[in-house]
């Protein structure tokens, strides 16, 4: 949205932009087939679901389509930029590096390809984060980000293609080169998909994987969640606020949730399928239903439903940590020490890529550890302690 109204702002001899609210305005969220947000109309045409960076909607604007994979922004060709770090990823754990880097002296900027908080911008409430009862994900992340942009640059839309280790570090992005003597990771993890017919092809007309981004268009309406854990409880119990009729889908016969979550889920008699997994997503356009299956006795039931929500866990987002040589666990998770340091010198690893224990409180004390551990390696190289020893 914001990117529409600054369009308009700039150009209003070529550009108008109006902001609709789905909710209040029906007739046209079924005209456009919408049940998520954003969803972005350009002369009447559909071009995108969800957030866009700046550079994807100018892209739009000008093609009234979808960006070509790989085609860069404007730039001046061969622009080089130095740094001390450069930190790939503006969650929670790498907004905290770069307020610890710059307060030790070292230059950083900060890198990101999507918005700005990762997935903590779009947790509906966040009751556990220290100094702060009851909080909107999006607010503490904001809070966060406003603290780092006063030390440090917070490039949102630029997306790191490759790290090549050396003496001086460098850093390809899809708007140009920095050279610098460190890297903190800090990609985290995105959401995991259920991988069944029909998820990928009614993604964004009732499939959602964000109850806070699309919850209100299901106000009145039926829907399921699936999943077990503190992000599915969560998330039920904030469509269940919204008047959502919202039922709970888990795989087992117990939930992992916070015991004073699975407390309020069943205070209000949210059901749950216990035993129970989705085998496909149903309709033409839209959802309109979900065949469960029980996972102890194989038996299928179809049930109508208006939208389904998934929130079964993470995936670590590693592609550049695989392309640099940095070492993973089995489930894809960077390796890292308690110093945050991986087998790469100079390169650390933060918050959800680690793998772990995946909280904010989490990701904010190892970007700081990570940080710190830059500073120092910096001015003593531990790796060439050690082949001095050897």
């Amino acid at each position: 949205m914001a990117a529409a109204v600054a369009s308009a702002l700039e150009r209003p001899d070529l550009i108008t932009a109006e902001i609709v609210e789905a909710s209040e305005n029906e007739d046209l969220a079924v005209k456009y087939g919408v049940s998520s947000v954003p969803h972005t109309v350009i002369n009447g045409k559909t071009v995108s679901l969800g957030v866009d960076t700046q550079d994807a909607f100018i892209e739009k604007i000008l093609t009234l389509q979808e960006p070509a994979a790989g085609v860069p922004p404007l730039i001046r060709e061969g622009e080089e930029v130095h740094v001390d770090i450069v930190i790939v990823g503006a969650g929670p754990g790498g907004l905290t590096a770069a307020i610890y880097g710059e307060r030790s002296g070292l230059k950083c900027v900060v890198l990101e390809k999507g918005v700005v908080g990762g997935q903590v911008a779009l947790t509906p409430v966040v009751e556990n984060y220290p100094g702060l009862t009851r909080v909107a994900g999006k607010s503490l992340v904001d809070l966060m980000a406003q603290h780092a942009g006063q030390y440090a640059h917070i490039h949102q839309g630029e997306e790191v293609l490759e790290i090549k280790p050396d003496e001086q570090i460098k850093v390809s992005t899809n708007r140009g080169k920095y050279l610098c003597r460190a890297v903190i990771l800090a990609t985290g993890a995105k959401h995991r998909k259920l991988g069944v017919p029909g998820e990928e092809r009614l993604y964004g007309r009732g499939v959602s994987y964000c109850a806070t981004c699309d919850g209100y268009f299901y106000k009145g309406k039926k829907v399921i969640m699936v999943g077990g854990g503190n992000s599915a409880v969560t998330e039920a119990l904030y469509l269940d606020s919204l008047g959502v009729g919202v039922t709970l889908v888990h795989r087992k016969d117990k939930l992992r949730a916070e015991l004073r979550l699975q407390e309020s889920l069943f205070s209000r008699k949210i059901p749950v399928f216990w035993n129970s997994g989705v085998g496909e997503i149903l309709g033409d356009k839209i959802v309109t239903g979900v065949r469960i299956e029980n996972t102890k006795t194989g038996k299928t039931e179809e049930m109508q439903v208006d939208g389904i929500f998934i929130s079964i866990g993470y995936e670590p987002v590693n592609e550049l940590a695989k392309k640099t040589g940095v070492e993973l666990d089995e489930a894809g998770y960077v390796k890292a020490d308690r110093r945050q340091r991986t087998n790469v010198p100079h390169i650390y690893a933060v918050g959800d890529i680690t793998g772990g224990v995946k909280q904010i409180v989490t990701a904010v004390g190892q970007g700081a550890v990570a940080a710190m551990t830059a500073f120092e390696d910096l001015a003593n190289p531990y790796w060439k302690e050690k082949e001095a020893v050897g």
